[in-house]
């Protein structure tokens, strides 16, 4: 079954921003957070290390770029040490504790937050859905995976491979994270659609009550996908639109790719979720039909019966009184035997050329 966002509230009352202590069950369920810092000095990337909460370099307009990503759920202190030292704003802190949010921008002064959800398929609990965040300052560049999966090992790969030529400037970096968020919906779409060409040939082959769950399943991942990719097209355009002083032109022009992807993506839910109707109808044909052809089958060998179950019970009475004028004579026939079969048999074969005539069979 689909695994969805475990969404978190505080109590009725509780003022904005306040970071609720995490419990036991979601530090087993994430684990604690890790750190990974990655420098652009010299106008190349250096290697991404793994550093202590403590270490978290402040964000100025005059130092190198900071890429770090947060993997795993971290504590309220080390949010706030995290939110003092880039410029995280307390709502945004209170946004990642609380996972399951509605993909988001929001801006803050010269910064941004963007929250995104990315979905993953596992062969054994299906469908998954994550919380990203991520946070653009002056020079710093953050991202926060509460969960387990981490989406950026490409990313990774791309700054040690290229050096200085790959995502040199805080909004470029945040177009590549954004880019990979976006396109991780790729393959999960393309195994929906390979499930759904293995549930649509069952039901033309022979459809079953596996194939209805099967089918239902597929439903309902559709419908949370739909639900959390759409607002990130609307994020992205967002982006485009309202905060495009944050970005330079040549990054703007890149931003429109994601868009296009993002938009892409939502044609092929779209799509998704119209097969899926349109085999859910075709599956509730196929078993009306596999019952009308039962029936009509049941019908055919009852009424072939009717009349050879008249005979024989007519002549299963046995009048043979010797003194009743309206005893039956065929009892006493010699050949009365083989002429009632030769009925019997020649009323059947009748009503089969005259099932046939009428395309019954």
């Amino acid at each position: 079954m689909t695994r969805l966002f475990q969404k978190h509230y505080h109590p009725a009352g509780t003022a904005p921003g306040t970071l609720r202590e995490v419990s036991l069950e979601q530090v087993a369920l994430h684990g604690p957070a890790t750190y990974c810092l990655a420098r652009r000095d010299g106008g190349r990337w250096g290697k991404m290390d793994d550093i202590v909460a403590e270490a978290i370099p402040h964000d100025s307009a005059d130092g190198p770029l900071y890429w770090l990503h947060v993997q795993g759920m971290p504590t309220p202190g080390e949010l706030e040490l995290l939110g003092e030292r880039v410029g995280l704003h307390p709502l945004a802190q209170e946004d990642i504790l609380n996972g399951g949010q509605r993909p988001k921008v929001e801006r803050f002064d010269a910064s941004l937050v963007v929250i995104m959800g990315i979905p993953d398929i596992d062969e054994t609990e299906g469908l998954k859905l994550y919380q990203l965040t991520l946070f653009m300052g002056l020079n710093t560049v953050v991202s926060v995976m509460a969960e387990g999966m981490d989406p950026f090992p490409e990313v990774r790969r791309r700054l040690q491979e290229r050096g200085g030529r790959a995502l040199g400037e805080p909004d470029d970096l945040l177009y590549g994270l954004l880019d990979t968020a976006v396109d991780h919906a790729f393959p999960v779409l393309d195994s929906v659609g390979e499930r759904l060409e293995e549930v649509e040939t069952e039901i033309l082959d022979c459809p079953t009550g596996t194939t209805l769950e099967r089918l239902h399943g597929l439903k309902r991942e559709l419908i949370m996908l739909r639900r959390y990719l759409w607002p990130t097209r609307e994020v992205l355009n967002q982006l485009l639109r309202d905060h495009a002083d944050l970005f330079t032109p040549d990054t703007r022009m890149w931003m429109r790719d994601v868009y296009d992807h993002a938009v892409q993506i939502m044609d092929l839910v779209e799509s998704y979720r119209e097969m899926t109707a349109s085999l859910l109808d075709v599956y509730l044909s196929s078993m009306s039909h596999r019952l009308n052809a039962s029936m009509r089958t049941l019908t055919i060998i009852a009424t072939l019966f009717m009349p050879l179950t008249f005979i024989a019970g007519v002549y299963g009475m046995n009048f043979s009184h010797p003194t009743s004028p309206f005893a039956m004579p065929e009892l006493n026939w010699y050949w009365g035997y083989p002429m009632v079969w030769g009925v019997m048999i020649l009323a059947a074969l009748g009503m089969i050329w005259m099932f046939r005539r009428m395309k019954w069979f």
